[in-house]
Parts: C-alpha cells; structure tokens; sequence
C-alpha cells in the first residue's frame, strides 16, 4: 500500500517519532513483520516477538523505549484496539472496480446511477431504483424496482436486494446477503396448535387438519447510514409496515431478522443470531453470537445478551442477559454453579437417608 508512518499517525490521531517518511506496505504480526512492514507490537509482551522479526516500524504501547526496540520509527497509541480500526483501514484493499456500468452489466432504463458510481458485470439494477454517488457495487448482485441505495455504498457479490428497499449513505453489504425477501408469516382458518399451545400450553386432540395460508409481505426494509450487513444475513421486508435497521447498526454473518423487526442505532449482531418478527430493540442493544429474540418482544436500550441466550419475554433497558431461558446474567451464573453441585448435594442426600433409615432400623 505505500503508506507513510506519518500518514498513519494522523489517521490514528496519535504520536510518531523516528522517521515519518518511512513507507510501509501492509501491518504483520511482530515476530513475522519484514523490513517494510508495520508490526503490531502494541504490548510489553510483544517485545521479544518484535525481536525475532525485521520490522524497521511497529505500533507500540505508551511509554515504550522505540529505539532500545531497534527500530527507525514507532507510533504510540493508548487503546490498541480502537487502534487497530484506523491502521487496517489504511491497509485495506479495497475492490477493484473502475467507476461507469460494466458493458455486461443490466441498468433499467429507468433507474438513475449517481456520479462515480462503479457497476460491475452481471448486476442487474430494476426499474427506478436508484443508485447514490461513488456506490461500488460487484458483480452478479441484483437490485430490485423501486430500490434507493446512499452515497458510498459498497455492495460485495452475491448481494440481493428487494423492491422497494430504502438505504442510506456509507452502507456495506457483504458476499450474498439478501435484503428484502418475504417474511415467513402463514395463518389457518381456524386457531392453529401452535396458538392454542401458546396460550393454554396444551393441544386439542380431536383436531380437523388446516392448510397454511401465507401473509404476503407489502411492505420493504429501510436501513439508516452506516450500517454493515455480514455475508449470508438475510432481513425480511415487513407485512405492511416497514423492517427497519438503525443508524450504526453492524450484523454479522448468517443472522436472520424476521418481518416487521425494528433495530435501533449502533446495534451489534454477531453470527447466526435470530430475532423473530415484529419484536423491537432498542439503541446499543449487543446479542452475541446464536442469541435469538422471540418475536412480539420488546428489548430495551442497551442490553447485553451472552452467546447462545434465548431472550422469550421483554427485558427492560441495561441488563446483561444469559441463559435458556434468559435471566439475569448473575443468576443464570449462580444456577449454573448450584447445578454443578448437584450430584455432589444428591450424594450428601442419599447418605443421610441411609443415616436415618439405619437409626430406625436400629433404635
């Protein structure tokens, strides 16, 4: 990449010291790092693995001594994660992909394609879809009638997008996601089984069988800016009122949003989460990866769901949810503990039985 420890320092917002022209082509491990490799070595414990390789420059942590380290140039930064945002984004590659429209692409007549937008080959853009400024979208992905896509979006192969999809600026859409597809929503005559469990936990014998009439889906999907979709995620368009994806929000791969969902901002949701339709979260609101959320639910401002919890009834704003069914994270630890005992307390149990039973036997 060709990028100067000067250059990368004021993207961090940090200090360099040492030899800012210094020009770099991509950040390494330490102990793997070349000659003309930034290595991360933003810990004292990297220092003898910053030792092994050949880096001339390294990120490191505050207060470290650069040149004791044998190096030409150093970047200090206080927070290496947060740090690590802005160094791989100097570093990134980024797609291959010239502004224009691909000759083998298809554009509607119709539809409108903003200023430097890139289109690659075999995407197909509907009818009065419209495309923002500097959009790269790649190949084979197709976007529906009546679709609107921000500025700068970036949108990877595969990607599927539906009628009447509304996104914002700044938008990324990983390798085969599919946005807009019908919500899973079908209805008997008759109360169905599963209404009568849910609401008498039991299920009539003497049952007439019933045909599954499906609900379309009218409505579409709006997704605010800056918001990163994970490859293989799919969210559903509502039945007659929009899904909605807030400002911020980051899914990961494989996570499925139902019909009528509404997420606020700066969500994250790690993979293979599930949130059925019509439920509501709120801003800030973390489900770790294999969480899922029933549907009809109400999640509140800043929940913390742990990996794998099974949220079925609301939770107010702030908690830290975990388990199966979810409760409060520190309960569902000390239930675990006293399950762990378990064995041990039926042993103790069972040996006091046999107590009291030799002393009535034996009086």
């Amino acid at each position: 990449m060709n990028v100067t420890i000067a250059e990368i320092a004021k993207a961090l917002g940090a200090e360099f010291v040492g030899q800012g022209d210094l020009r770099l082509r991509c950040a390494a491990e330490p102990a793997s790092a070349g000659a003309d490799d930034l290595a991360l070595a933003m810990d004292k414990t990297y220092a003898q693995a910053l030792a092994k390789g050949r880096a001339r420059a390294a990120v490191l942590w505050m207060g470290a001594d650069w040149r004791a380290l044998g190096l030409e140039a150093a970047i200090f930064v206080a927070r290496p994660r947060f740090a690590m945002a802005g160094i791989t984004a100097k570093f990134a590659r980024q797609p291959d992909l010239a502004p224009g429209v691909h000759p083998l692409a298809h554009v509607a007549p119709s539809a409108e394609i903003g200023k430097n937008a890139a289109i690659g080959p075999f995407v197909t853009i509907g009818a009065r879809a419209k495309i923002g400024p500097n959009a790269r979208i790649l190949s084979h992905v197709a976007i529906a009638e009546d679709a609107h896509i921000g500025t700068d979006a970036l949108i990877y192969c595969g990607v599927r997008i539906g009628s009447g999809v509304e996104i914002g600026n700044r938008f990324i859409a990983h390798y085969n996601a599919v946005i807009g597809s019908d919500g899973f929503s079908f209805v008997t005559p008759e109360p169905s089984p599963t209404e009568e469990a849910r609401r008498s936990f039991s299920v009539s014998q003497n049952r007439q069988p019933q045909v599954y009439h499906r609900i379309a889906s009218t409505a579409s999907v709006k997704i605010g800016d800056d918001v990163e979709i994970g490859a293989a995620t799919t969210i559903d368009k509502g039945t007659v009122a929009n899904t909605v994806i807030g400002r911020g929000t980051k899914i990961d791969n494989h996570v499925q949003i139902g019909h009528n969902v509404r997420l606020g901002q700066d969500c994250l949701l790690c993979a293979h989460v599930a949130i059925a339709g019509s439920s509501i979260l709120g801003d800030r609101v973390v489900l770790g990866g294999q969480a899922g959320v029933g549907d009809h639910l109400v999640i509140g401002d800043d929940v913390i769901a742990a990996g794998a919890t099974a949220i079925l009834s609301n939770v107010p704003a702030g908690r830290v949810m975990m388990g199966y069914p979810a409760v409060k994270m520190t309960q569902n630890i000390d239930s675990y503990k006293a399950l762990r005992r378990l064995p041990r307390l039926v042993a103790r149990v069972e040996k006091l039985e046999k107590q009291v039973s030799n002393r009535s036997e034996n009086p």
